[in-house]
């Protein structure tokens, strides 16, 4: 398997269909892939190398959609970048993974600026955006139109064909190592549902290009020989607009972005009725969003997809059929191609009903992180994928997750982990120690909460610290509310006790609402 494959076959099936759309250009599988094969013509001739690392910081485009295939093209793998981050966050990851050219479209080709003092090991930057090159970057347009194209490395099976980057618990993301057979295998797997994307569909990525949940369905829908039709990035009316003028069949969205669309007070101007499945994932969705969904597009099919990244990223999926009753709070059944088991802490088998670690095998699963054998090994002991999270199975096979191991919080369908906040904020010289845990918020699920005991005699307020959280880490990672507090609820092991903390917040929460 490899991830260039869905291109030579659509090549050869559907070769004038439309492969891409994205504003005023659309563009043929012929020509999609005469684009590719000479972008990785110029990343050979840069200097990009079997097994190299290219990167790419970018909005939603057509030329994000070339990238994805022109560097396994190329023979090297791809490091998609979140947006999100701050530019310390995508020094790290520059740094840790060894890129040396890294893609910057118009938003943020300034980033450059920061990591050429940050980031020495990266050695090439590609303008990849529509206006002019900026000083210090090459024209990913120019590189396009003066450079032959070359034949397909063909990287396949067990060689790298990506790191993502996920959230460490250790302060520092982790880069996941995903080979051609991981990705293609979650993108086939998906597909073979039967409840996703078929030949001829159009899929609108209005989710983020950079997160595995869109590759999956890239790749999926490649192999079918369908049209990507891209927006720069989620926003409601530019978003019903373009499901009125291109008429897309499928959409990967998370919740959020769901209860956005459907409450939106402009909704019924756009005729939407185009839609016909819907893939979401982040978290599940409340029954007054579904009902809300369904009375708005009464033909759409809706897929939950249950993952991580380190799965590539597909682990469960609940399909439109299951929608309702308690399996609505369940992340589904295994995928096609995901074996699902819920494990004791001896790691053996839980009965249904009986509250374990979620893991899974198959061919979706990472190889490793990337430069990290010792938390590689802890993941993946005994031949399992180890999710962190805690949940059942019950006697029809759903999956429902009940706790995170890791200390994860889901705000918007973002993935936080506490560690990485604390690390921000024990940089504060006012901070002696913090405790980051998730709190429910109506908008976005759940908020980054931080609980802080300052120094001695230090004083500072939330907003002072939001701010320079704000400059060590992604926006949506900051602490949206603060609790200060003269000391945290230590276990007798040395250990802050969260739950505590959680239970003291949702106590506080209530007594609120009732008045008390």
């Amino acid at each position: 398997m490899y991830l260039t494959q869905g291109l030579h076959r659509s090549l050869q099936a559907t070769p004038h269909g439309v492969a891409t759309i994205y504003k005023d250009r659309r563009r043929s599988y012929v020509e999609h892939a005469d684009r590719v094969a000479r972008l990785a013509g110029a990343l050979q001739r840069l200097g990009v190398a079997a097994g190299d690392r290219v990167g790419i910081v970018s909005l939603n485009s057509d030329r994000f959609a070339e990238y994805l295939v022109a560097v396994p093209w190329a023979g090297a793998a791809v490091v998609p970048v979140n947006i999100r981050w701050s530019p310390a966050e995508v020094a790290y990851a520059m740094n840790d993974s060894g890129t040396r050219v890294l893609l910057l479209d118009d938003a943020f080709a300034p980033v450059a600026d920061v990591l050429r003092d940050k980031a020495p090991g990266v050695e090439t930057y590609i303008h990849c955006g529509d206006g002019p090159a900026p000083e210090g970057m090459l024209s990913y347009e120019d590189l396009v139109a003066g450079t032959e194209p070359v034949d397909d490395a063909r990287r396949q099976g067990d060689d790298l064909a990506g790191i993502y980057y996920t959230g460490g618990t250790t302060g520092f993301p982790k880069g996941v190592m995903l080979s051609h057979t991981n990705l293609v295998t979650s993108g086939l797997g998906t597909v073979a549902s039967g409840e996703l994307l078929e030949a001829g569909a159009t899929l609108l990525h209005a989710a983020p290009m950079f997160h595995l949940a869109d590759l999956a369905a890239w790749s999926g829908l490649t192999i079918l020989g369908g049209t990507h039709l891209m927006v720069p990035f989620f926003e409601p009316v530019s978003v019903m607009a373009a499901i009125q003028e291109h008429r897309p069949t499928d959409v990967l969205l998370v919740p959020t972005m769901i209860q956005m669309l459907v409450d939106h007070p402009d909704t019924a101007r756009y005729d939407l009725s185009s839609l016909q499945r819907m893939l979401y994932g982040g978290s599940s969705i409340s029954e007054g969003v579904l009902k809300r969904t369904m009375a708005l597009l009464p033909r759409l099919r809706l897929v939950q997809a249950y993952g991580q990244t380190e799965a590539a990223p597909v682990i469960t999926l609940l399909l439109p059929n299951d929608h309702h009753g308690d399996w609505l709070r369940s992340g589904g059944r295994a995928a096609p191609h995901s074996e699902v088991a819920v494990l004791d802490l001896d790691g053996r088998p839980a009965a249904a009903g009986v509250v374990g670690e979620i893991c899974c095998r198959g061919a979706h699963v990472m190889q490793g992180y990337w430069n990290n054998p010792e938390q590689s090994a802890e993941a993946l002991r005994g031949g399992w994928l180890h999710t962190g999270d805690l949940g059942y199975v019950d006697a029809d096979g759903f999956v429902f997750v009940v706790d995170r191991l890791k200390d994860m919080i889901i705000t918007g369908g973002e993935n936080v982990y506490s560690a990485e906040v604390e690390n921000a904020l024990s940089k504060h010289p006012a901070v002696a120690s913090s405790a980051v845990i998730g709190v429910p918020d109506a908008n976005f699920g759940e908020r980054v909460h931080a609980v802080v005991v300052l120094a001695a005699g230090a004083a500072a307020t939330g907003g002072e610290l939001a701010e320079f959280c704000g400059e060590h880490i992604a926006r949506y990672k900051v602490p949206r509310s603060f609790e200060f507090l003269d000391a945290l609820p230590m276990s007798g092991a040395g250990k802050i006790l969260k739950r505590d903390l959680r239970d003291s917040h949702a106590a506080a929460h209530a007594d609120s609402a009732a008045g008390v």
